[in-house]
């Protein structure tokens, strides 16, 4: 479980470290209005969860003392090399985290702001939080880049090959190895560990 949990979140950094890449200081720090937050600001937000939810999850609430969440809407980061810094930060806090995850300790009772939830509960809770933010991030950049933008998912009007290329390397690892956790390699037959 600990292994896919890890693999769901890095594949949301990767996301976010793709289009940092694409980006310049000007860019991470525009704000559409006084109301919108930067990258640099959502990023900031992102970090200071992560370091309150995943910091001694196991044993402290997830919303700790120590963090100022209100302050963490302040544009005050300066360079996209200080923002870099604090994504990764955060990345640090939660991986070290999902690191600590067991058979024994997923269904533990653990707290964010007093409230119960299972260690499994929590995690959900982030994955769904971090993406949205994360989407955010990549459609302001998207409207930052306009026509350079590099994409990061399937290509516009390109869904058809994209799937086409999916099937043919399904298929060629298929005879190496059945990606299904419950039946062999183009066979009916269920797995011994899955037989009821």
């Amino acid at each position: 479980m600990k292994e896919l949990f890890i693999k769901r979140f890095q594949y949301y950094k990767d996301l976010g470290d793709k289009t940092f890449g694409q980006l310049n200081d000007e860019q991470v720090l525009w704000q559409y209005n006084p109301e919108s937050n930067s990258i640099a600001t959502i990023v900031k937000h992102i970090s200071g969860n992560m370091l309150s939810r995943w910091t001694n999850f196991l044993t402290e609430d997830g919303e700790k003392d120590w963090r100022n969440r209100d302050s963490e809407f302040e544009n005050d980061i300066q360079s996209k090399a200080g923002m870099l810094e604090i994504w990764e930060k955060g990345w640090a806090a939660l991986f070290a985290a999902l690191n600590q995850i067991s058979e024994e300790n997923i269904h533990h009772i653990i707290y964010i702001r007093g409230e119960k939830h299972t260690v499994f509960d929590a995690v959900l809770r982030q994955l769904a939080h971090y993406p949205y933010h994360i989407g955010q991030i990549i459609y302001a950049a998207k409207m930052l880049k306009n026509e350079d933008w590099q994409t990061l998912s399937i290509a516009r009007n390109k869904s058809a090959d994209f799937n086409t290329e999916m099937l043919k390397k399904q298929n060629s690892e298929e005879a190496q190895h059945n990606a299904s956790p419950v039946c062999y390699a183009k066979s009916n037959e269920v797995r011994d560990e899955y037989k009821s």
